[in-house]
């Protein structure tokens, strides 16, 4: 009789792993992220979720120019799309002014299918005017989309420090806007589409908008790769991905950093900013969700449960897995993995257009 030995994958089965090292990694994204020194484990940072919040704040402004002085490199050179971009700029949850980045198919005429995009970064960094931001809402407005981005407040950074529930106010506000606008924009419905804290801020503002009546502004909610459990300090056994990917890409000694400034505790289960928690009750009645998450991502679990709560609550919802790559890593790297990434952006546009 064999005997077949099955190894756990990732760190779970080899606790010294990373992701350079790992079998299911694709080779593209490595070389990719090489010259960032990101395809392997990288430096802890130097403060933890209980270091004075100014610490962490300075930390973050840091941060954020790291990211997005990589996420330039990574979409530089790449030839300009032509599509009709404008501006907006609305009052916000406080009445602080929000600009809302508009991206169309030039010369483009009857009721497009619209997106309005919330940006990643954990809540707390990065802008919706980023290069690679822009790309991304600008080659999805190329597949005849009109696609409006929000420079929501964020919990630190340059658009800091605003905790919760700062930047979902300002997404509900854009929401509203939207809506309202439709005709003017040209839009036949709309979808709330976002990567990794915009994933985040997608499935809140359409909590929110359940709680608020206002579901019908929604038609549908794309989530990829979204950081919604605010369980990295000590991540609980149902999932396992953020031990199996630990510091894949994502710093496993980072996210609860950033989950701190955007929540220092008090709304720990709260659904409106961890969406991870909500019960049957909240997700009743959504509309129809895409969770889009990557093989190779600590956050790949949380996303898989909350696709799974939907399909419970008997919302109409699809899964996906990008595989071999990490965290929006179907995103992330438009010229080195072209496959992937116009995968992802025509199917937005497919359930868009539905």
């Amino acid at each position: 009789m064999t005997t077949t030995s099955i190894h756990a994958p990732g760190r779970l089965g080899n606790p010294a792993l990373e992701m350079r090292s790992d079998p299911r990694a694709d080779p593209r994204m490595l070389a990719a992220l090489a010259p960032f020194g990101l395809d392997g484990a990288g430096a802890p940072p130097p403060v933890d979720a209980t270091a004075p919040r100014a610490a962490r704040l300075e930390f973050a402004v840091a941060g954020e120019a790291g990211f997005e002085a990589v996420f330039a490199a990574l979409v530089d050179g790449l030839p300009e799309v032509d599509v009709e971009r404008s501006t907006e700029t609305i009052d916000g949850g406080d009445g602080n002014p929000v600009a809302l980045h508009i991206s169309r198919p030039r010369g483009a005429s009857g009721p497009l299918p619209g997106v309005l995009h919330l940006h990643g970064g954990g809540m707390v960094i990065l802008r919706a005017e980023g290069p690679m931001y822009c790309r991304i809402r600008d080659e999805l407005a190329g597949t005849g989309l009109v696609v409006v981005g929000v420079e929501f407040r964020n919990g630190a950074g340059l658009l800091g420090a605003h905790p919760f529930p700062a930047g979902l106010d300002d997404c509900a506000k854009a929401l509203s806007w939207m809506h309202e606008h439709r005709a003017a924009l040209g839009v036949s419905s709309i979808t709330v589409a976002g990567e990794s804290g915009g994933g985040n801020l997608s499935l809140a503002t359409a909590l929110r908008a359940k709680r608020d009546g206002l579901l019908h502004m929604i038609d549908g909610v794309y989530a990829m790769v979204p950081y919604i459990s605010g369980a990295y300090a000590d991540p609980p056994p149902e999932l396992p991905s953020l031990v199996e990917n630990q510091d894949y890409f994502l710093g496993s000694a980072l996210m609860p950093v950033m989950a701190s400034l955007y929540d220092e505790g008090d709304h720990a289960t709260n659904p409106l900013c961890w969406p991870y928690y909500a019960g049957p009750d909240d997700l009743a009645g959504l509309p129809p969700h895409v969770i889009s998450v990557c093989e190779l991502d600590p956050l790949r679990d949380e996303g898989a449960a909350y696709y799974r709560a939907l399909v419970r609550a008997g919302v109409a919802a699809r899964g996906r897995t990008v595989l071999g790559v990490g965290h929006a890593g179907d995103l992330m790297f438009r010229r080195d993995i072209p496959e992937n990434y116009w995968a992802t952006l025509h199917d937005i546009h497919s359930f868009c257009a539905r």
